[in-house]
């Protein structure tokens, strides 16, 4: 009896130091950031819009000093709709800096990623889950999750805790910069140095030329707004950089090179910049979150994605999917601008 006694305490001792294990590496794997990271995944618009929290680092630093000549990064994709975004800044109101912004493409399935690596600033920001293998899934298994941890590098448009906020619009080809001293970045990663590395307008734009831009889907221009006010379309013309700044207390920009083209009222072409050029001009730069995502369904267009409205003051995101403006996610970023 007593023998029996001793192997039965023994087998429940075992049973109980397995289950300890157990529990002590399902909280290591639960603490550990990319199983974090991917647990936070969360749908939260049958579009599909997921939402994400980034957990860790993503060693994007790193990955900026070598660009995007390091091997195994050298898949890019192919080019689709031209007549793609419109963007706009507005700082009527010192204390609600808003950047606005439709993205007209062809895929659906979207993520609002929030991230906060170490050494870098917080923020948020867009990605088109295409590119990643996940189109038209409505819900994303475990199996194909990990696709979700390079979400950081294929930034569409976002905003940081400082307040700054980017976005890119498609226009024609022009001639790049490149210098064979720096690394070569796509706009996403570009536009990813400048959400954790820039607390206004002029960082982002001396961040930016340490790098050679490289687009591999369409030729953009980049447009760079800050909640004091600074705004500043960057373009790449000639094989240089030119910067088109705002001159008004709010700039627009779609899908033509500021830097070429003065537009004409009266021209079909331009009639999303010249919409949001007039409606501005007359609010000099006044808008409300509301006013501003009327502003891009008045704009918005058959391929509209998202539109999607980040106030650089308070730290506020509104975002419709779809054109489905019914419907309109809010979301907070916290900023060092405004909370302690």
């Amino acid at each position: 009896m007593k023998e029996k006694k001793k192997k039965r305490q023994k087998r429940i001792r075992r049973i109980l130091l397995g289950c300890l294990f157990v529990l002590v590496l399902g909280l290591v794997l639960i603490s550990y950031g990319p199983v974090r990271t991917m647990a936070s995944l969360e749908r939260v618009d049958d579009y599909p819009l997921f939402v994400m929290r980034y957990h860790g680092d993503y060693f994007f630093d790193w990955f900026c000093e070598h660009g995007i000549d390091w091997p195994p990064f050298k898949k890019f994709y192919e080019a689709v709709n031209p007549e793609a975004c419109a963007s706009f800044a507005a700082f009527g109101d010192v204390n609600n800096a808003i950047f606005g912004r439709n993205f007209d493409w062809v895929h659906r399935s979207s993520l609002l990623l929030f991230t906060d690596p170490p050494g870098g600033y917080a923020s948020v920001s867009m990605v088109d889950l295409y590119y990643y293998g996940l189109e038209g899934m409505q819900d994303i298994p475990w199996t194909k999750r990990f696709n979700l941890l390079g979400t950081p590098y294929a930034v569409i448009d976002g905003m940081n805790e400082w307040g700054v906020a980017v976005g890119q619009n498609a226009v024609p080809v022009r001639e790049l910069p490149y210098d064979p001293n720096r690394p070569t970045l796509i706009s996403n990663q570009l536009m990813r140095a400048i959400l954790d590395h820039a607390k206004d307008v002029n960082e982002a734009v001396a961040l930016i030329q340490q790098y050679n831009p490289f687009f591999p889907v369409v030729y953009c221009h980049l447009h760079i707004a800050d909640a004091s006010g600074g705004s500043a379309v960057v373009e790449y013309v000639d094989g240089r950089m030119v910067l088109v700044r705002n001159d008004e207390s709010w700039q627009v920009s779609t899908n033509f090179l500021l830097s070429e083209t003065v537009p004409v009222p009266e021209t079909l072409d331009y009639w999303r910049y010249n919409k949001l050029s007039e409606h501005l001009g007359k609010t000099e730069g006044h808008l409300s979150k509301d006013e501003a995502m009327s502003l891009l369904k008045g704009t918005s267009q058959d391929t509209t994605v998202w539109s999607v409205v980040y106030n650089l003051s308070t730290g506020d995101i509104q975002v419709a999917m779809g054109r489905d403006y019914e419907q309109v996610h809010t979301f907070r970023l916290r900023m060092k601008n405004r909370d302690k």
